[in-house]
């Protein structure tokens, strides 16, 4: 790749952005600006560019998987990388002044980003964490799990109207799908049990966490059990969050996050609420409390997730008279 532009000189330790698409990696190093191919190839040219230049820190935005193989080839390097939200990188763009959007100001915007995160006091909390390849592989197949069970669903929606010729193939259709499922579950059960088998007996010893939650928190919130109690409340999107401003006090909200993750820790906690004694009378006290049914059941959730991520933490299996102190009102 030709970089349009230099580096600037006396500048110590450069960030970068780099914008992602399915085919190509728009890459902004300082002033200069360039496109490399989103393959192989691609990836091993950003990394010697990149190291060349003692990047600092990287920021690419995700794009539903496209930037993956960059972002590990970058790990691979032992360059820190972090990989944003796209719609922080477009809030980040606006509070800028910057409107236009094209893959080059993107790539520009991502490079002022790291420049930011780079002198953060918390740095750390924005660098993607290297994805173990166990995981990995499990979020693949549990994103193929989750695609086959949609296709079910709307199979089956079109059966409520199809004729009997149509129903007849949509019928051959959803036994095509029950089958691929059975296999991928197969292999899923298979995946855990040699790789997270001690996680999936931590976990499944809670009245409330079934497979589905336990496959999601796996592959999709490896820092379970790694963060205090707070940060990981943030990372799922179940922290209640200030909105204050001058002398006014604004309600708390629950915003962001992890929405897959999110969505089955809710389903966990209404079945817990009425399976599992702890976190049923934790519910019930805050309802006597006068609080409402549904900011009890967003603390459910919250709560649940912390003994969660405390079990994880200690290694210990649920132990009802333990977690009766953590799943205090609170």
């Amino acid at each position: 790749m030709h970089l349009q532009g230099g580096v600037a000189s006396g500048v110590q330790r450069p960030n970068a952005g780099v914008d992602v698409s399915k085919q190509h990696l728009d890459v902004c190093l300082h002033s200069s600006s360039g496109r490399l191919g989103n393959d192989a190839q691609g990836w091993s040219e950003l990394v010697a560019m990149l190291k060349a230049a003692e990047v600092d820190l990287v920021v690419i935005e995700a794009t539903g998987g496209y930037e993956r193989g960059a972002v590990c080839a970058l790990q691979a390097a032992g360059v820190a990388v972090a990989r944003v939200n796209p719609r922080q990188a477009r809030d980040f763009a606006k509070s800028m002044g910057i409107l236009a959007k094209t893959d080059q100001v993107d790539a520009r915007t991502l490079r002022d980003f790291a420049d930011v995160l780079a002198r953060h006091d918390k740095r750390g909390q924005y660098i993607t964490p290297i994805e173990e390849p166990a995981r990995r592989e499990l979020g693949e197949l549990m994103d193929r799990r989750r695609q086959l069970v949609e296709m079910r669903v709307a199979e089956h929606n079109r059966s409520e109207h199809a004729g009997p010729r149509a129903r007849r193939s949509i019928d051959s259709v959803i036994k095509l799908l029950d089958k691929q499922l059975g296999l991928i579950e197969g292999q899923i059960d298979d995946h855990m049990d040699r790789h997270f088998k001690r996680q999936r007996e931590l976990l499944d010893s809670v009245k409330g966490v079934g497979p589905v939650t336990i496959l999601t928190l796996t592959a999709a919130l490896p820092e379970l059990g790694r963060l205090g109690r707070r940060q990981i409340a943030k990372l799922v999107g179940v922290a209640p969050l200030a909105d204050d401003s001058g002398s006014r006090q604004g309600k708390r909200r629950v915003w962001g996050g992890r929405a897959n993750v999110r969505a089955v820790v809710y389903m966990a906690a209404i079945v817990a609420i009425r399976h599992n004694a702890v976190m049923r009378a934790f519910y019930e006290r805050l309802l006597a409390a006068g609080k409402p049914k549904k900011v009890a059941i967003v603390a459910a959730m919250r709560k649940l997730l912390t003994i969660l991520n405390a079990m994880l933490r200690d290694q210990r299996l649920w132990d009802a008279t333990r977690h009766l102190n953590i799943a205090q009102p609170g």
